[in-house]
């Protein structure tokens, strides 16, 4: 048995009774002489809500009919539906906003809409254009948002495919086609579920623009959910005018000596960092007998390679006749900083005896490091550089 698509003349039910006609063995797949639930199409998701108790999870268009998936089955052939009425009056918003803006970008720019994704925070449109210029957003926006303000009626009409004037985009069905038509601005063939007239689209804003496959992807929000975003940008420019002790309007202008404060701290810090490398390594230096080649080794094993590791190595080689040599666990890595007295070429030692164990790596002849496919390299590392195999 067909199921008759209520939705397509009254988006606005959303408490009804209707007859179960099929279900599923388990009774969790229900069929419905009648729905007002919108199944997922047309880039809409579907509506949620309850068929006598129990939760509606899914909406499925199957052709002839369409299956209301359930949380748990029901017994009783007579039901009470209720749908969830923010979510769907959500999605009218979103769809019948995303309707007025194809048009708007279309009579504006002439840029055709390819695709619409409605998601549940953001929704989308894919633009037939290569590029979108921010005047071109600001433009629409004010314009689409003039709509709304006009409170211009959303009609809904049947009509025959083969005879239907003036669609903005030219549909590919036969038979009768629903048409959603903005008055005087858009006729769509469509359908979804939409608001009575634009001023209930509330609020548009264009969060922002992507280019992908070629063309650019824009992303909005509408009615409710514009508000929500607002407020929340809001918030977070408070939230960071306060932590800057600014007023919000003075934030963008406070950035550039807040980021050149930070650069100065980093300075610093990298200057304090390196002093303290350098006293530690001289410590080291003055500890570590030379060997019987007159070279000072420091042998040094660390979780990872992380600058501390570099500064303290390049400190430690900044000493006549020395050779700091940092072992890292995860992953199993090397680096090796060589005085340019200390007769050993570090990158291109290390690069050999690397390749030898499956590892990779290199530099100069002063500074290097690599990585090991294991740590049963580390051992000849080691010995490459003239450190002993019980050394710590």
């Amino acid at each position: 048995m067909t199921t008759a698509r209520s939705y397509y003349e009254d988006a606005y039910t959303h408490a009804f009774e209707a007859r179960v006609v099929d279900k599923t063995e388990d009774g969790r797949r229900v069929y419905l002489d009648k729905t007002y639930f919108y199944p997922t199409s047309g880039g809409q998701p579907h509506d949620t809500g309850v068929l006598s108790g129990a939760s509606v999870t899914d909406v499925v268009d199957e052709g002839e009919r369409i299956a209301h998936v359930l949380s748990e089955p029901i017994e009783s052939d007579l039901v009470q539906a209720r749908i969830d009425w923010n979510r769907r009056f959500d999605h009218m918003q979103q769809h019948s906003g995303q309707h007025l803006l194809s048009a708007v970008l279309l009579e504006f720019f002439g840029f055709e809409t390819l695709s619409f994704h409605m998601g549940a925070e953001v929704s989308t449109i894919e633009l037939g254009t290569k590029d979108l210029a921010p005047e071109q957003i600001v433009r629409a926006e004010e314009r689409v948002n003039e709509v709304v303000r006009a409170a211009v009626p959303l009609l809904v009409s049947f009509e025959d495919a083969a005879s239907v004037q003036a669609l903005r985009k030219q549909s590919g069905r036969t038979g009768t086609l629903r048409v959603i038509e903005i008055q005087s601005l858009d006729r769509s063939a469509c359908g979804g579920t939409h608001v009575r007239n634009t001023a209930e689209i509330g609020p548009v804003q264009i969060r922002g623009s992507e280019k992908v496959r070629g063309n650019v992807r824009i992303e909005f929000v509408c009615g409710t959910r514009a508000l929500r975003r607002s407020r929340r940008d809001y918030q977070i420019l408070a939230d960071l005018a306060k932590q800057n002790a600014v007023p919000p309007e003075k934030l963008v202008e406070s950035f550039p000596a807040l980021r050149q404060r930070l650069l100065d701290a980093e300075r610093d810090r990298d200057g304090l960092r390196a002093q303290v490398a350098q006293f530690e390594s001289d410590a080291s230096y003055r500890e570590a007998a030379a060997s019987a080649d007159g070279l000072h080794r420091l042998l040094l094993r660390r979780p990872v390679l992380d600058e501390s590791a570099r500064l303290a190595a390049i400190a430690f080689a900044a000493n006549p006749h020395a050779i700091c040599l940092v072992l890292a666990e995860e992953p199993p890595s090397v680096l090796v900083a060589c005085s340019a007295d200390a007769g050993k070429n570090a990158g291109a030692v290390l690069k050999q005896v690397l390749a030898e164990k499956g590892g990779r790596g290199g530099g100069s002849a002063t500074l290097a490091q690599g990585k090991l496919a294991d740590t049963s390299g580390i051992l000849a590392v080691q010995e490459a550089f003239g450190f002993s195999r019980d050394q710590a």
